[in-house]
């Protein structure tokens, strides 16, 4: 069995990488991949995005947003935690049997002294009954994968605000993350490895996976190389899915937002309907005076993107004390455009 151990730490190019060798042929399943990134988010496929993050502490701390192919509940990483991928050919696999999938790292794992994790649930991995691995699986053209989290030392201080429900009334259609009490696996591995960095961890579960006595061997014998080829197929997923934002936005499913706020020139109740990522409806309530119709505000909003910097830029253009007297126009725009 071959495996890859990816050297870029962005999860965009590390799910076209994934998406590119499970389709292309270039490696043959069973195969495994390794990936460790920085700061991220990675919403499921039937997901609201904007539901599953609070998107001002995410533009805050620079972490990035993504949406992966497979289902399942929003993920939060960042360089403490090691991604594992296992593809396999679809017939050779139940779908949804995460157990047979993971063994592995489990295996592997348990050999470092994380005797008491098991597979539970659905599809998590647990240790004394706390989560550090959620899973996903996807099939496709007779080949499925499963990619799942390992917590080795992610900072879990920021799992809990970057994955929250924003402060705006959301209603959505869209399948909601279970929120689980999560634990880093570090401090249950046996003493030798409490000090590894989250890269030496994946090397010694690549060492014990593959039964070598060195990662380089392991390397020389099994290692995927990607080529120049694979390089230009990986950057066009990247482009037209990963970093795309219809995809990461507009794929969410129908939602309404509400924003509302008072002023002392009279309170705002703006009511978005929002689907495929774009604003189909805004309907602004509130007891404001203004010269003119607030209707012509509303259809100026329709058909941009729910996007904290389209909303600015349309608004922007307009004065919006004609529909909101003695409101200050950096005030109705904050409220109209926040998402959080």
């Amino acid at each position: 069995m071959q495996y890859i151990a990816m050297d870029t730490k962005d999860i965009r190019t590390n799910l076209a990488t994934e998406q590119y060798l499970m389709n292309s042929g270039k490696m043959t399943p069973p195969f495994m991949l390794f990936y460790i990134e920085e700061p991220c988010i990675i919403v499921g496929r039937n997901q609201n995005t904007m539901e599953e993050i609070d998107p001002q502490y995410c533009r805050d701390h620079n972490i990035t947003i993504t949406r992966r192919l497979s289902g399942g509940g929003a993920m939060y990483q960042d360089l403490g935690n090691m991604c594992f991928s296992l593809v396999v050919p679809a017939k050779d696999q139940k779908f949804g049997d995460f157990k047979t999938m993971v063994q592995p790292v489990v295996d592997g794992l348990k050999e470092m002294g994380a005797t008491d994790i098991e597979v539970t649930g659905r599809n998590d991995i647990v240790l004394n009954g706390r989560k550090f691995s959620g899973n996903a699986m996807y099939t496709r053209d007779g080949k499925t994968f499963s990619h799942g989290t390992c917590m080795f030392d992610v900072d879990t201080e920021v799992v809990a605000s970057a994955l929250r429900v924003p402060k705006d009334k959301i209603q959505s259609k869209g399948i909601k993350s279970v929120r689980s009490r999560v634990i880093n696996i570090k401090p249950y591995l046996n003493e030798e490895y409490r000090e590894m960095d989250t890269f030496q961890l994946r090397d010694e579960l690549i060492k014990k996976i593959w039964k070598t006595e060195t990662v380089e061997e392991a390397a020389a014998k099994y290692a995927y190389v990607l080529d120049d080829e694979d390089k230009a197929g990986i950057a066009k997923l990247e482009q037209e899915i990963y970093y795309n934002w219809d995809w990461v936005y507009g794929k969410s499913p129908e939602f309404t937002v509400q924003r509302r706020k008072h002023f002392t020139g009279g309170t705002i109740d703006a009511r978005f309907n929002i689907e495929n990522g774009t604003i189909e409806n805004v309907v602004i309530y509130g007891d404001f005076f203004g010269p003119e119709n607030v209707d012509e505000l509303q259809d100026i909003l329709k058909d941009t993107k729910y996007n904290q910097a389209d909303i600015k830029e349309k608004l922007a253009q307009i004065d919006l004390s004609r529909f909101f007297a003695g409101i200050p126009q950096e005030d109705v725009v904050q409220l109209l455009s926040t998402q959080q």
